[in-house]
């Protein structure tokens, strides 16, 4: 074969790879279901719906109406970690989405994709191993409206707060930071042992940067919980993603692991993410999820 032919065919299976990333993989949902062991011996489990990375576009019809089906899992608890929106035209359709579980107990942090709407960029900069945004923020979307949305249908909002519910009789205390890709994240407002009398302690934030997880596990939180990564979004099967777009290795891009920093091990889950920005619109080897984390007794 000459190197013309062998062009062609290399620039045929590359179309190929993004035609399929973008027409199947990328509507391909599906739900992962995790076992978390972080609650005292003898609890009954809580089953925890964690659903990040929406990133909505108004005529994303077929992904709205699959978060609406997520309702049929009747959680205990819904935890959102983030980047609904790629549109201020979202807000509407990403409360329809989440209509059937805005009425569970629900706690949430936003991410820059909450916050601003999305840009252009080379996708080959995340090769780069770049550990924070350093794009210029433009066109602020509506997330006060999306934000009062989720907080007049009870939902906790954990932006630099603590909070405390009652699942399954248990006392849960949740605190969560704002977005550390945009270097929000003031986890010393939250900060500290958890509080007397809690059963378990959970922490939530948007982006999975180090210096959020070393902080969250060194004050001993059972679990922590965060979205960001798109589990790679574009991977290599057999090997794995390529990028975390935070400082977090590439071994724990998404799903169930462990984290430990001065002594102390925290349980962790990151989201690998429903959307994507509508200028990378498309996956590889990571179909868009939801997890169904089932919290149950340490051993």
């Amino acid at each position: 074969m000459g190197l013309g032919k062998a062009a062609a065919v290399v620039a045929a299976a590359g179309a190929g790879c993004v035609a399929y990333g973008a027409l199947v993989e990328a509507r391909w949902f599906r739900l992962q279901r995790v076992e978390a062991p972080v609650l005292p011996r003898g609890s009954a489990p809580v089953r925890v719906l964690h659903v990040s990375d929406l990133h909505l576009l108004p005529s994303q019809a077929a992904k709205r109406d699959w978060v609406r089906s997520l309702a049929a899992l009747e959680p205990d608890l819904v935890v959102n970690t983030g980047d609904n929106l790629s549109s201020a035209h979202s807000v509407a359709p990403a409360l329809h989405a989440f209509e059937g579980l805005l009425h569970l107990p629900g706690v949430f942090v936003f991410g820059s994709n909450d916050y601003f709407r999305p840009v252009l960029k080379n996708p080959l900069r995340y090769l780069k191993g770049r550990t924070a945004s350093s794009r210029p923020l433009q066109g602020e979307l509506p997330w006060q409206d999306l934000r009062d949305g989720f907080e007049t249908a009870g939902w906790q909002d954990l932006t630099h707060r603590r909070a405390i519910l009652e699942l399954a009789g248990l006392q849960v205390e949740f605190r969560g930071t704002d977005d550390a890709h945009l270097s929000r994240d003031d986890y010393a407002s939250v900060a500290g042992p958890p509080s007397d009398g809690v059963d378990v302690s959970i922490g939530v934030t948007h982006a999975p940067y180090l210096r959020v997880l070393d902080a969250m596990a060194a004050d001993r939180l059972d679990l922590i919980l965060a979205g960001h990564t798109h589990g790679g979004q574009v991977c290599v099967p057999f090997y794995g993603a390529l990028t975390t777009n935070c400082d977090l290795d590439a071994k724990r891009v998404k799903g169930f692991s462990w984290h430990s920093s001065a002594g102390a091990t925290s349980a962790m889950h990151v989201s690998g993410g429903i959307g994507m920005s509508p200028y990378a619109p498309y996956r590889f080897a990571c179909r868009p999820e939801a997890t169904l984390l089932t919290l149950v007794a340490k051993a």
